[in-house]
């Protein structure tokens, strides 16, 4: 049987897609990913990035409050085990929750779901083939490809231990939780991206560290400029992060840097909050190089304002595409544009 439209991820911008074309009768089909140590710890497993976080304060339609009646009457069954009853109720959606709503939203207009992912597929030829980890092939008129983007960190364990427990890739996301208000908070690296993150910081944090291992950014001049210029901003130069200190209670309590000069030098410093920005990597190794992507990897829209990817018939939204916003609704509103863009070129190509 081949497929109208095969949708590769499960992030907003996959869930987006599959609600759209669901409703458009094009009965999509859902690959959201497997559920691999693999997966676990690149962050890739299903619903994507946004389940690895934990309150969502800035998706509109999702104001904080007690939302417990809502959740528990929408989440079906066993699909919300997120929630810690001795929490303050009064708080914001987490992303979990977030994304099992948009997932049963889809599933709700016929969607069907795999929990599996796509190893291999093949656009040379029409319809497109693709094979999974569990061996099934497929094939599909239309793909769309919302395979997100990874967050890359340093790779220490302690980094691990406390992810969604004071230690974060996006500023923008988190840094308004309360956890971070008033706090030190760290910044990790020298990138344009790590200056807008540390700068950003400056509205909630007392104070932020940003850790650098050279001793200048590699940072536009504007941008670096911006940073040191911020009275609330201390940069250790020639420092990496040698550990991320805390306890299961309180989560990040502070950081252990040591110096680049001298390894024997080391110093702690207090803080709430730990914020990697050392950049993503977009999921699109399973295209082997088939994609036009731009000089960061990322996939390319080859038509403004269009989902449309260098291969006809084949759409991408979400972080996977989009190295600037990343953030949940534009993810998702890429999402949605995919789903119409795949409807109407199926319309236009005869495929009903």
């Amino acid at each position: 049987m081949t497929e109208r439209v095969v949708i590769i991820g499960s992030g907003p911008a996959g869930w987006a897609s599959a609600i759209y074309t669901a409703r458009a009768n094009l009965e999509p089909l859902v690959y959201e990913g497997a559920m691999t140590e693999e997966n676990r710890q690149m962050g890739t497993l299903p619903l994507g990035q946004l389940a690895l976080t934990t309150e969502v304060e800035n998706y509109p339609g999702f104001p904080a409050g007690d939302m417990s009646a809502f959740l528990d009457d929408a989440l079906k069954e066993g699909t919300a085990p997120y929630r810690d009853p001795k929490e303050d109720p009064h708080r914001a959606v987490t992303g979990p929750e977030l994304m099992e709503l948009m997932r049963q939203q889809a599933v709700g207009f016929g969607t069907r779901v795999k929990t599996d992912d796509v190893v291999e597929i093949d656009l040379s030829s029409h319809p497109f083939k693709m094979k999974t980890l569990g061996g099934e092939e497929t094939e599909a008129l239309a793909v769309i490809i919302a395979t997100g983007a990874r967050a890359n960190y340093l790779g220490l364990e302690s980094e691990d231990r406390y992810k969604n427990h004071g230690v974060s890739a996006c500023a923008v996301c988190d840094g308004a939780l309360p956890r971070f208000r008033g706090k030190p908070l760290v910044v990790v690296g020298g990138g344009d991206s790590a200056m807008e993150e540390g700068d950003f910081l400056t509205k909630f944090a007392s104070k932020v560290y940003m850790i650098h291992r050279r001793d200048e950014f590699r940072a536009s001049k504007i941008m670096a400029e911006r940073v040191l210029a911020n009275e609330k901003i201390e940069v250790k130069w020639n420092s990496v992060i040698d550990e991320v200190l805390g306890d299961d209670e309180s989560g990040v309590t502070g950081v252990r840097i040591r110096s680049t000069v001298d390894e024997s030098q080391t110093e702690e410093l207090d803080a709430a909050g730990y914020f990697a920005a050392i950049g993503h990597t977009p999921n699109v190794h399973f295209l082997n190089g088939q994609i036009e992507t731009n000089e960061k990897g990322y996939i390319q829209w080859v038509t403004p304002f269009r989902t449309y990817t260098s291969v006809e018939g084949v759409f991408a939204a979400g972080d996977v595409a989009d190295d600037y916003y990343r953030q949940a609704i534009t993810a998702a509103g890429s999402g949605c544009m995919a789903a119409l863009d795949a409807e109407r070129w199926l319309a236009a190509k005869g495929f009903e």
